[in-house]
């Protein structure tokens, strides 16, 4: 079976394929921050929690690496795009977060008040946003230097994420131009979309 590329699709088709990748970017953004509310994150304040977000962070690399693989190899390179990085962006704030309900919940001083669930996300989102309202403030040292990484690290993710995701947008998009059809066709029978 060959699947006709976008372009070649109705208008009814179009609308289809891209309420799908939407639908499938809601999903996965919803599945992440419900993962975070069931996560068991009353743990110890240790070099654990540290290497968690380390290795989280690793993971968070890898995603976005085979996620610019599927952008490359998409007939609907945008859209995925669209869906790399509804995936990149919060799985990002929710290992920050979770972090922050962990420090907080070890340490009660640490931040302005006790974060809970929803407190800890809420103050990972303002930071990453660089809003700061300053309702939440970091007090101890540690809980200054994870809010420290996250405002350095979210400030190269967003740029490592526009430059990459559009980077492999515009080599597919100009791939699929020059390559026509018949390569389509080709790379449907082989497996890759």
């Amino acid at each position: 079976m060959t699947r006709k590329r976008y372009d070649e699709l109705s208008p009814s088709g179009r609308r289809r394929t891209v309420t799908l990748a939407l639908l499938r970017a809601a999903v996965s953004a919803a599945l992440l921050v419900v993962v975070y509310y069931l996560a068991p994150l009353d743990g110890q304040l240790d070099v654990g929690t540290g290497v968690g977000l380390v290795l989280g962070l690793v993971v968070l690399a890898v995603v976005i690496i085979w996620q610019v693989r599927a952008i490359l190899a998409s007939d609907v390179p945008r859209l995925r795009a669209i869906q790399s990085v509804a995936i990149a962006v919060p799985t990002f704030v929710v290992l920050f977060a979770a972090t922050y309900a962990v420090m907080s919940s070890n340490d009660p001083d640490g931040f302005s008040e006790v974060l809970g669930r929803t407190d800890a996300l809420y103050f990972t989102v303002t930071v990453f946003a660089t809003v700061g309202f300053g309702d939440i403030a970091p007090r101890s040292d540690v809980a200054r230097i994870a809010t420290m990484i996250q405002m350095v690290l979210g400030l190269v993710v967003v740029g490592l994420i526009a430059k990459i995701v559009l980077g492999a947008v515009q080599v597919a998009v100009q791939r699929r131009e020059r390559d026509g059809p018949q390569a389509a066709e080709t790379r449907d029978r082989a497996g890759g979309a």
